[in-house]
């Protein structure tokens, strides 16, 4: 029996999917939630299985206390799954300092402060699973999300350096990419109009927040099967560094990968001619003067 302990516990998004599907594998359930309230009624049913915290997962001192008081539970934590995140949008010239700060705060320090208090009990244990949600996004720039995407993509890159440093130490790291997926994401969009202090930019807002507003409750993507997928390629004799979920963001993915490897292949004779000539690499390699 694993234990389970997965941020971002919203009713109806990836944080609930996933403690579902750990319930239906017999597996035990830390789910952490900024409103634990929303989940008293669910924990209710399912017992002595589920551990259910309140946790801001940007306060750096309550997510050590969490992981603690998990690990005093439940024995140790044998799967991390770091998916609390929002996505907020605005210019890259526009957006407001602060907002800014604080989406990194949640899209990416928080997975640093999570991921670090729940390695001690996996190193020592020689064995685990820590899942990174990601998004489309962190392949793939989305236009009017430029700080959202670069936060992403900072997910993808510690999460690729992550997945080699622990590698030895028998723990396991993958980075899911979701796509557009029926959660309450959306929803918040109808209620926060743009705000942009620079006019050249606000009819591409306008057109982004009309866009998500028009998708919610649309997206294509189900979370539950999202869930079902990722534990399917956990379960692989070699597993995935990282998983695309959804038909439209793989496609999304593999159009943009092929673009970047042809715009590097074209390159290929400015890259080699910036190095120093090859004799005089040799020359200065060589112990004879």
């Amino acid at each position: 029996m694993k234990t389970w302990f997965i941020t971002g516990g919203t009713p109806g998004g990836f944080g609930m999917a996933y403690a579902e599907a750990a319930l239906e594998l017999g597996d035990r359930v830390v789910l952490t939630a900024r409103r634990p309230d929303e989940l008293a009624e669910w924990a209710d049913g399912h017992g002595e299985r589920v551990l259910v915290l309140p946790l801001d997962v940007t306060d750096a001192e309550r997510v050590r206390a969490a992981v603690s008081t998990a690990e005093a539970r439940f024995g140790g934590i044998d799967v991390l799954v770091n998916n609390a995140g929002r996505g907020w949008y605005g210019s890259v010239e526009g957006m407001d300092e602060t907002a800014l700060r604080r989406l990194f705060e949640l899209n990416f320090f928080s997975v640093v402060t999570t991921t670090r208090a729940v390695l001690p009990g996996m190193r020592a244990r020689r064995s685990g699973w820590i899942v990174n949600m990601s998004s489309v996004a962190g392949l793939r720039g989305v236009v009017g999300f430029g700080f959202y995407t670069a936060a992403k993509f900072a997910i993808e890159g510690l999460t690729d350096v992550l997945r080699q440093e622990v590698a030895p130490l028998g723990i396991k790291v993958l980075a899911v990419e979701p796509g557009a997926f029926r959660t309450r994401a959306y929803a918040g969009f109808a209620d926060e109009p743009v705000e942009e202090g620079i006019a050249d930019y606000r009819p591409m807002l306008e057109s982004v927040r009309a866009g998500m507003v028009e998708q919610d409750g649309k997206q294509p993507g189900d979370p539950e099967r999202g869930v079902r997928a990722v534990i399917s390629a956990m379960g692989w004799e070699n597993p995935p560094n990282r998983l695309v979920l959804g038909a439209a963001g793989h496609a999304a993915v593999v159009e943009q990968l092929r673009t970047a490897l042809a715009e590097v292949e074209a390159g290929e004779a400015l890259a080699k001619a910036a190095d120093f000539p090859a004799d005089q690499v040799s020359r200065q390699r060589s112990p004879v003067a």
